[in-house]
């Protein structure tokens, strides 16, 4: 239910949004990559605006995403350590004896 409320809420109008900026910006534009020589046609990319757009887009949300995993790595390794402590103090209590699983309880005295 939740996938299909996001669907709805998030997805379509997302897609409307972006099927409109790729229909408003379909005319070339020159992308180049010489500062110095603009002109230069071998490394000028004639693409529609709107392929640039997304263009930049994809890229800012995988340096986004990279930014926040290698931020989040001591998280990751603090969980990877405290995971191995826990695994280790579950195999030390099931190698321990039965008879030390805890303080008898004095009998009640009516």
């Amino acid at each position: 239910m939740f996938n299909r409320v996001m669907l709805v809420v998030v997805f379509v109008p997302l897609a409307v949004i972006l099927i409109a900026l790729a229909v408003a910006n379909r005319g070339l534009v020159a992308f180049t990559l010489d500062p110095f020589h603009p002109g230069n046609p071998a490394l000028t990319l004639n693409l529609p605006l709107f392929i640039l757009l997304f263009l930049a887009l994809a890229i800012g949300m995988i340096v986004g995403s990279m930014a926040t995993w290698v931020k989040q790595g001591r998280y990751r390794k603090l969980a990877r350590q405290r995971g191995l402590e826990a695994e280790n103090l579950r195999q030390a209590v099931s190698r321990a004896p039965a008879a030390r699983k805890g303080p008898a309880l004095p009998k009640p005295t009516n």
